[in-house]
């Protein structure tokens, strides 16, 4: 692309000597500067227009054109195309600067609410995976955080319902609130409630996130399922079982829909086994030919001594079969139970 503006000027320049003056074709040398402006900065677009103003001017010795009408339209028509071009190339780096700044912004706000999880946690390896369908702003509404707890260690992933910085918020309060809870509450349904306390103060009611609240003691994994995809489990052996509640219960922010709270779904979860909590960007992806991705076929993907690579290894086989960019944040968190 950075060549472009000279290869459209030589061909100008070869079309307009083999051609003759006649045609008028000097005028097109303004097609120089003009592609410089959209990908080059300034400097370069003053260069570029520079270079065609000599090229027009010894075309127009060759051609004969010198003080006729055609060769100062030339000229003229490069000097416009040149400034027009530096103006937008002013306007474009102005709003790279303020693109890079939102970025930058939204890293930190990034870093700060979706925090490192502890590789070990408790008896649990950890890994996760996390990719924003906003590229431009790299956040988004999915949310995920290990906690050890006084019982064992507790865990939660959610999507907040709806995009920008309203989710943010919402995301914002649930693991503020989970990171209290977690660590002062007795019990998981305890933990739940604080959630479900801190998002009513915020939330006007018609906004909710869906979630998974599970802890892991001993060797059992305890569920709390709120409106959220049921977990993979992956045992040692190499078997799939989807963790499905006996009910789903209400998205989190939804408590006054329903009466009954969830009741706890508890499942063995023994040294070997893996629990994949995923958010709806990861089974909704879509290739191209609409076909979503099929998580539980591919949780092979998760063999290895390493979590993470695992992982990353399943993440890549996301982004590869949506061949472009996704429709929706996609977040996983894969626990691994190792001997007690």
């Amino acid at each position: 692309m950075a060549a472009w503006p000279f290869v459209m000027m030589g061909v100008v320049a070869v079309v307009d000597v083999l051609a003759g003056p006649q045609y008028g074709y000097l005028s097109l040398l303004a097609l120089g500067p003009a592609f410089a402006s959209l990908v080059g900065r300034v400097r370069r677009t003053i260069f570029i227009g520079l270079v065609a103003l000599a090229l027009s001017l010894l075309l127009s010795v060759y051609d004969e054109l010198i003080g006729t009408r055609q060769g100062y339209l030339s000229l003229i028509s490069i000097v416009g195309v040149t400034a027009a071009g530096v103006l937008a190339a002013i306007g474009r780096q102005q709003r790279e600067e303020e693109l890079a700044s939102v970025r930058s912004v939204a890293e930190v706000a990034q870093r700060v609410l979706l925090r490192p999880v502890p590789r070990r946690a408790g008896h649990l390896r950890v890994a996760v995976s996390y990719t924003s369908a906003n590229a431009e702003a790299r956040i988004g509404g999915d949310l995920y955080e290990v906690v050890t707890g006084p019982t064992g260690v507790r865990v939660i992933v959610g999507d907040v319902q709806g995009k920008g910085l309203e989710a943010v918020e919402s995301a914002a309060t649930v693991l503020g609130a989970f990171r209290e809870a977690a660590h002062d509450e007795a019990d998981l349904p305890g933990v739940s409630e604080r959630l479900e306390r801190a998002l009513n103060r915020r939330l006007s009611g018609e906004e909710f996130v869906t979630a998974i609240v599970a802890e892991a003691a001993d060797e059992t994994l305890t569920l709390l399922n709120y409106g959220h995809p049921a977990p993979l489990l992956l045992r040692a052996d190499g078997k799939v079982v989807p963790a499905e509640p006996d009910a789903y219960a209400a998205p989190l922010g939804l408590s006054e829909l329903q009466a009954q709270r969830p009741q706890p779904h508890r499942i063995p979860f023994q040294p070997g086994d893996q629990i994949l909590l995923y958010t709806d960007g990861v089974i909704e992806a879509r290739d191209r030919r609409g076909r979503f991705y099929p998580l539980a076929e591919r949780l092979h993907l998760l063999d290895g001594d390493d979590p993470e690579e695992a992982l990353e290894k399943l993440r890549l086989d996301l982004v590869a079969h949506v061949d472009g960019p996704l429709q929706d944040d996609a977040a996983m968190l894969l626990l691994r139970c190792r001997e007690i």
